[in-house]
Parts: C-alpha cells; structure tokens; sequence
C-alpha cells in the first residue's frame, strides 16, 4: 500500500512545542557533562562514587540518557523506578539537592540554549520536589514541610 508518509509528531511538553534542537544528542551532552561534574563535586562525588561502582557508570549514564530522553522526547527507553535508589541512600539531605540542582543548573546553561535549559530544569526542579517528599516521608518526617526548591535559591 502507498500513500504519504506519516506526519512528523510535534512534541508538546508544558504546553509549548519542544525546540527541534532538543534532541539525543544534546541529552547525551546533558547527561554527560553533569555527572563529570558530579564525580569532581566535594559534595556530591562522595556519595555517587560510594553507590555507583567505577564499572557501573556507563550503565548508569545509559539509565540517565534513557530517563532524561523520556522525560523530554517522550521515548519510550526509559522503565525503570528512579525514587527507588535514592530512598536506600541514607545520607541524602537538603543540601544535597540544593547542590544537585544547582550543578544541573550550571550544566544546561553552559550546554543548551535558554529555552531548553529551562525545559530541563523545570522538569529537574519538579524531579527534586517529588524526590525530597517522598524521601521525607519514607523516613517518617513531616513532608508538608517542604517546600519547593526555587530556581533563585541556587547558586
């Protein structure tokens, strides 16, 4: 049967289009940028090296390429649970993800243009949220206590 091809799907993410150069290559970039600075990170390295063993980072950046690609493109490649890890790491407190958030900050905005750095770190933003919520009450604490964290908080 021959006919047209399929229309090309425009991507709406927060109601908006996706910018077309959004796309794996730049997730990869992301991806990769951040956790390189991660490991070098005084705050973080510490913990990431202690859960990720050296020979588990490729694993671990495909995961995260894989997450960050059906967060934004809205592929499929991602199935896993990603609160799960972070709950079992005891150590994990605020300024943990105030760091987190704000070297995630510092990457897209050396890596994408402004339109994208804020598709990302919205969406990192939100991630973080959810995460200390649930991190809170996994651990008994008052949840309704935190509260966002906001873009003019980081560094």
């Amino acid at each position: 049967m021959r006919g047209r091809p399929a229309p090309k799907r425009t991507i709406v993410v927060d109601g908006k289009p996706l910018p077309e150069v959004l796309d794996e290559a730049m997730v990869h970039a992301v991806v990769h940028g951040f956790y390189d600075d991660i490991r070098e990170d005084d705050l973080l390295g510490p913990i990431f090296t202690g859960h990720i063993a050296a020979q588990d980072w490729p694993v671990h950046l495909g995961k995260m390429c894989d997450f960050w690609s059906a967060t934004l493109l809205r592929t499929d490649r991602y199935e896993g649970r990603p609160l799960s890890p972070h709950l079992a790491i005891p150590e994990l407190q605020e300024k943990h993800f105030h760091r987190w958030l704000s070297l995630f900050r510092q990457t897209v905005e050396r890596l994408c243009p402004p339109e994208v750095a804020d598709l990302f770190l919205d969406r990192a933003l939100r991630i973080a949220h959810s995460f200390r919520l649930a991190i809170a009450f996994n651990r008994g604490e008052d949840s309704m206590r935190i509260a966002p964290i906001s873009r003019e908080a980081l560094q």
